[in-house]
This record gives structure tokens, C-alpha cells and sequence, in this order.
């Protein structure tokens, strides 16, 4: 495993728990792990979405589909940023107005993801 594949299983890991958060609060009960976990991500979403992309796509043929995901999960990641790409604004809030109601799916997608890669299971 090279350091590319190692920051993107990372960040998928780090993403799923900030995407899949309303479906996994519902499995933790009343502990609150993930909502600890994603308080102290959430500060990095910009940065844990642009990780998503990069790293997805110089890593895009190792894996396809996983990359497809990957991508995904950082655009949904990067909402609150897409006002800032004037040229692009109006294209990228399309794209994620339409994956929006998949959130929490690819959330748990990543993370499941992330932990497979990170043990060598896939």
C-alpha cells in the first residue's frame, strides 16, 4: 500500500463519518462516538473533500467504481464551497442537489469503503 492509497482510505473513512452521520447516530445510541468523531472533522470538510477528489482521481484506475464513490463523496463534501467557483457554480449545485437525498447511502458506502481498503480485504 502506497501513501496515496493510504490518504484516501483515510479520507474516506474521515468523509463517510461526516456524510453517513444521521444514519450512523442511529446505530450508535446514546454513546455519541460518531457525533464526537464528526465534531472534530467537521472543522477539515473542505479539506477531507478536496482529498476525496484528488486522491481519487490519481488513484482513479486502481479501482474504479470505489473512485467513482470517492469523487462523489467529496463534491457532496464541498457544498458550502461551490459559491466560491462563480464559473461552475451553477453546474456543480445541479450535480449535488441530485445526490443530495444519497447522502447518508454514500456516507456508509465510503466508510465501509475506507475500512476495507485500509485492512486489504478488496
Amino acid at each position: 500500500m502506497d501513501v496515496t492509497e493510504l490518504l484516501l482510505d483515510i479520507a474516506n473513512i474521515s468523509g463517510g463519518v461526516l456524510l453517513g452521520l444521521a444514519t450512523l447516530d442511529k446505530w450508535d445510541g446514546e454513546s455519541n462516538f460518531f457525533n464526537k468523531i464528526a465534531g472534530v472533522l467537521a472543522p477539515f470538510q473542505t479539506v477531507i473533500g478536496c482529498a476525496l477528489i484528488v486522491l481519487a482521481i490519481l488513484e482513479f484506475w486502481d479501482g474504479l467504481l470505489f473512485n467513482i464513490v470517492s469523487i462523489i463523496g467529496g463534491l457532496l463534501l464541498l457544498t458550502h464551497v461551490f459559491g466560491k467557483v462563480p464559473a461552475l457554480e451553477e453546474t456543480l449545485r445541479k450535480i449535488s442537489d441530485k445526490l443530495m437525498p444519497f447522502k447518508a447511502i454514500i456516507g456508509i458506502a465510503l466508510l465501509a469503503i475506507g475500512v476495507l481498503s485500509l485492512f486489504n480485504i478488496f
